[in-house]
């Protein structure tokens, strides 16, 4: 059996910058390098979290937003923080720091303790154990 794990996750983003500030100030994550394509008007970085985890936050002009939610595709990140009290901890401090809040700590009928929180660009994030 081959050991496979995913390599990274990729999102589109409005702003770089804003998008990689965001995850470096509230998950700590570390801000890779800007890579630019002039041909295609392609930007993206990496930004990699203390556990290895990576996502890829990628621009570009003609990129325009999807109108239609519940669709096909990508739905949210989920981001693990360790402990019931760092979830509580850290959805206050988003909230307390102008972040989206969807939904308020709780415990969902799968059994996951968790919040919502949205993005710069409205990416929905779920925040658990």
């Amino acid at each position: 059996m081959i050991d496979i794990k995913i390599e990274h996750i990729a999102i589109w983003v409005k702003v770089l910058d804003v998008s990689a500030d965001f995850y470096a100030k509230f998950f700590g994550a570390k801000i890779g390098p800007l890579y630019h394509n002039p041909k295609t008007n392609f930007s993206s970085r990496f930004i990699t979290f203390e556990s290895g985890a990576r996502l890829e936050i990628m621009t570009r002009p003609d990129i325009i937003e999807n109108a239609v939610n519940n669709a096909f595709g990508y739905t949210h990140i989920t981001l693990s923080v360790g402990s019931t009290d760092e979830v509580d901890r850290l959805t206050t401090f988003l909230g307390e720091n102008g972040v989206t809040i969807l939904s308020q700590p709780r415990t969902t009928g799968d059994g996951y303790y968790e919040s919502k929180i949205a993005d710069p660009d409205g990416n929905e994030i779920e925040i658990t154990v």
